[in-house]
């Protein structure tokens, strides 16, 4: 799959250069350049390297001292933000919401639906294969409807369901190739049909929502890596796909020293590189001290740092919508008004990776998990993820603080968030 940038200008992008410090492939060089030339990265390594006869009408960048040039981060999944919502099914709120995350660092994105009902998961579904088609998003993950009851979280338990070939159908026939990975619980009846017809569609199967045992969930997941295994001779998955997890420990019975839980075979196996965990690292979800667990017990290289942000990103406190359900934020925490129970995250991706750091994660290792890791998920760390001659010129440029400077997407320089 090749990605283009969503932007309609018809003139070709404009050439720059950028110093900084360089944080790419898990590695970071202290005094680098990144030149960028019609869309595409020129040059990205050591700047006594740089030869500006490679890019001799590029325009230097200003930016401060101490600036350091990430990839333009990934998101696997992400319900919205500035008050558009991807399940709400309305396409300018979605659009505005996808044109806030670029402007906010995250170039790269999986629009998330959530549990509904069929119709409107498939309208949903029929709005976003636009915007994928734009460029603007990478593809559509649905969390549900095929989950847990038990494990539901902000999920509408009214939509539930389990899995249904018919349903399926119907969702994969609307998305026309954009769906890219569903939530599913193993323990439900007709998951292993289920992650058949996912799989040879192309669909990462991602595991959560489950009240599943540690036994049945590292069975589940072993099959769907033999599943893509299968799948990625023949062309339907990338190189270094692998099977996910829907935001390790929320959704699913905590860890226990005598019952492990999906949360001790999730950890087993991301450790073996077998599969691929996403962490909400906001500070809510998570306790800093668990992030940092993980990532010294699994690695960065195995784990996916995600959002799971929802309409109220980037705005005030207040009351806001998660697909059928009612949330209300306060103090920027989202939680569903019926129970309490936490709605998705008011974070961007930046904001993740900064609280990452704080939690004691080296910046190489967090920023590696948000970009590079996503990106091979997805199957396009060939033109996303890392910073690379050749690859699509989107970089992320921030302070001594993880705060952004400045953004480039496809080559182009996005303005600030509003």
């Amino acid at each position: 799959m090749t990605l283009t940038p969503g932007d309609s200008a018809a003139a070709p992008a404009p050439a720059y250069v950028l110093r900084g410090a360089l944080l790419t492939d898990g590695d970071r060089t202290g005094e680098a350049v990144v030149a960028v030339a019609g869309g595409r990265i020129a040059y990205a390594g050591p700047a006594a390297g740089y030869d500006a006869s490679q890019t001799p009408d590029a325009e230097e960048l200003p930016l401060p001292a101490g600036t350091s040039l990430l990839p333009g981060l990934v998101d696997l999944h992400c319900h919205g933000a500035a008050g558009g919502g991807f399940p709400a099914g309305d396409e300018q709120a979605c659009r505005e919401a996808v044109q806030f995350l670029h402007r906010s660092g995250t170039t790269s994105l999986l629009a998330s639906l959530v549990t509904a009902s069929g119709d409107d998961l498939v309208q949903s579904l029929r709005i976003l294969r636009v915007l994928a088609s734009e460029g603007l998003i990478a593809g559509v993950h649905a969390e549900g409807p095929f989950l847990s009851a038990a494990r539901c979280g902000a999920q509408n338990p009214r939509w539930l369901r389990d899995p249904d070939p018919e349903l399926l159908g119907l969702m994969l026939a609307a998305a026309g190739g954009t769906l890219r990975t569903m939530t599913y619980a193993p323990e439900l009846p007709g998951a292993a049909d289920l992650l058949r017809m996912l799989t040879d569609h192309g669909v990462t199967p991602s595991l959560g929502h489950t009240d599943a045992d540690a036994r049945l969930t590292a069975e589940s997941l072993t099959e769907v890596a033999d599943l893509i295994g299968g799948a990625a001779a023949g062309g339907r998955f990338g190189p270094h796909a692998r099977p996910t997890v829907t935001h390790l420990f929320n959704g699913m019975p905590p860890l226990h020293h005598r019952s492990p839980g999906p949360a001790g075979a999730c950890l087993r196996l991301a450790a073996a590189g077998t599969v691929v965990v996403e962490l909400i690292g906001d500070g809510v979800h998570l306790d800093p001290e668990t992030v940092r667990m993980v990532f010294g017990l699994a690695g960065a290289a195995n784990i996916a740092l995600v959002t799971d942000s929802m309409a109220a990103t980037g705005l005030p406190d207040g009351d806001y919508g998660l697909g059928p359900s009612d949330v209300v934020v306060r103090d920027g925490v989202a939680t569903l008004k019926s129970d309490g129970a936490l709605a998705g995250s008011t974070a961007t991706l930046l904001d993740v990776v900064r609280t990452t750091i704080a939690a004691g994660v080296s910046p190489v290792d967090a920023v590696l998990a948000a970009t590079l890791v996503p990106a091979r998920v997805l199957g396009l760390d060939n033109e996303i993820g890392a910073l690379r001659a050749g690859m699509r010129a989107d970089i992320l440029a921030v302070d001594a603080g993880f705060e952004r400077v400045a953004v480039l997407r496809g080559g182009r320089i996005l303005a600030a968030p509003a």
